[in-house]
């Protein structure tokens, strides 16, 4: 079943969808069955309704919505294309799921404040659709920093030290980066091409060249700081001290995912693949990615934490997704894509497996899961097909 209605219509309410689930959860504080329950209906919903997207954009269309001018230039816009429609699907199809488990979760471990963690997951994930489907850099970037804002709460939601304090970290690293790389990459990209609209192949071939190439893209591989490449990756683990759904959102559906989806989405629609390979100046991206694949795996190797060695896990493997849109050609494109859904749903079912380790056992080292194999072994069943 998906929604038949034009295909313009469904990319507005897609990203409408999870704000206004936002909107109806906290009507149903005192009543969990109900509040969970919109939670379920706003997750099935926004799937139904991206799912109604995949049929005409297979076929070619490239639907498009809303195209509001806030300044001569710049446009809040939307427009579906073939990399942004796998990420929304991925997204949506995931918050389902972890709607699910996050009812048990956060029911089992009598977790504080279930509402506004509701509350603050839908946002996110209206913001991740948002980021998804964004015609032009400035869209995609409100909705860049929006998702770092409602998944801030989330990130401290235990409210204890040790929770404030990567929250700290989040915001300090994620907005930083944010406002003081990508943000003047996002003018300079203005100022040059006097566009900011993603377009196939590119919107700056003939505009700048050289080492200019390769200062640009640096602005924005490190600028998207939610792609956790080194050496500005350390917010990811810190973040692990969030109940284990959290971490499944970070790591699976939204925030790390929207950070390499954005890097792949410059690369392809910015620079363009000739461009950047003209340039002789987008090589040391690959070397950075490869880089963190190989040093993030040797330092997950020496974790004992569960969630910290997958947190590390997240920064080897996605720094895949941005070592093969580095090697600029199309089938690295396609394969940096592929990639992005492959982890989406290894990771998620990691972490579901160490939040039931958690839940049933109160385990979260390593060391002291000897013989939880036995004791769980649908858990452990699961965790060895998602590993």
């Amino acid at each position: 079943m998906t929604l038949s209605y034009p295909p313009e219509i469904l990319v507005f309410v897609a990203v409408l969808i999870p704000f206004i689930g936002a909107l109806l959860i906290p009507i149903f504080h005192h009543a969990p069955n109900l509040r969970e329950a919109v939670t379920l209906a706003t997750a099935g919903t926004l799937f139904l309704t991206v799912l109604g997207l995949l049929g005409p954009v297979l076929t070619g269309a490239r639907p498009e919505a809303l195209n509001i001018e806030v300044v001569p230039g710049l446009a809040l816009a939307f427009k579906v294309e073939p990399l942004g429609m796998l990420f929304a699907l991925i997204a949506a199809g995931l918050w389902i799921v972890t709607s699910i488990y996050s009812i048990g979760y956060m029911r089992g471990n009598d977790e504080p404040r279930q509402t506004s963690y509701y509350v603050c997951f839908a946002v996110a994930l209206g913001c991740t659709i948002g980021i998804a489907f964004a015609k032009n850099l400035f869209t995609l970037f409100l909705f860049y920093e929006a998702l770092t804002l409602s998944t801030y709460p989330l990130v401290a939601h235990k409210a204890n030290a040790e929770a404030i304090r990567a929250g700290r970290i989040y915001l300090l690293l994620l907005l930083g980066t944010s406002l003081v790389l990508l943000l003047p990459a996002i003018v300079i990209t203005w100022s040059l091409a006097g566009t900011i609209d993603f377009t196939p192949g590119g919107i700056l071939e003939g505009k700048v060249s050289g080492a200019v190439i390769g200062l640009l893209l640096a602005l924005y591989a490190f600028g998207i700081g939610k792609a956790a490449l080194m050496p500005l990756h350390f917010w990811l683990p810190a973040a692990m001290v969030a109940p284990t759904p959290v971490s499944a959102l970070l790591h699976a559906v939204a925030v790390v995912k929207a950070g390499v989806f954005t890097i792949v989405k410059v690369v392809v629609y910015v620079f363009g693949l000739d461009v950047l390979r003209g340039s002789g100046h987008s090589d040391w991206l690959i070397y950075v990615a490869g880089a963190t694949v190989v040093l993030a795996s040797l330092v997950a190797l020496r974790q004992d934490n569960l969630k910290r060695l997958l947190a590390y896990s997240t920064v080897s493997q996605l720094s895949y997704v941005v070592l093969a849109a580095a090697i600029l050609t199309p089938i690295s494109v396609i394969g940096a894509a592929l990639h992005i859904a492959a982890h989406a749903v290894s990771k998620i079912t990691l972490f579901f497996a160490a939040g039931s380790i958690y839940t049933a056992a109160h385990k979260t080292e390593i060391s002291e899961m000897k013989g939880i194999g036995r004791r769980m072994p649908w858990t452990m069943g699961a965790f060895a097909i998602g590993a």
